[in-house]
């Protein structure tokens, strides 16, 4: 698969990202969500450097994830939890048919 270059910016800097074809929208969903990220976190922390807004933004990104996985996690476990049981209602429903 190609790639084709995106441009983004972030910070008032242009950056050109090589991305796989077809993921180009994708790519700039996501760069306008971590300009906001770097946007709100220099506005209410003048004193901070590009590298220290960076950081910052990295980690509540990151963290935003981790929170996401592990309600992914929650959700996946409550799906294999009802799967069980219906998977426990039907056979016990197929033993009783097939007993009377």
């Amino acid at each position: 698969m190609s790639n084709s270059a995106v441009e983004i910016t972030l910070l008032g800097r242009t950056y050109s990202i090589a991305c796989p074809k077809g993921q180009e929208d994708a790519l700039r969903v996501v760069a306008q969500g971590v300009e906001q990220q770097l946007t709100t976190l220099k506005n209410r922390t003048n004193s901070l450097s590009r590298e220290e807004i960076a950081i910052m933004a990295a980690l509540n990104i990151g963290h935003e994830l981790y929170q996401e996985k592990q309600k992914n996690k929650h959700y996946m476990k409550q799906m294999d939890d009802r799967i069980s049981l219906l998977q426990s209602t039907l056979e016990n429903a197929l033993v009783e048919r097939s007993t009377k």
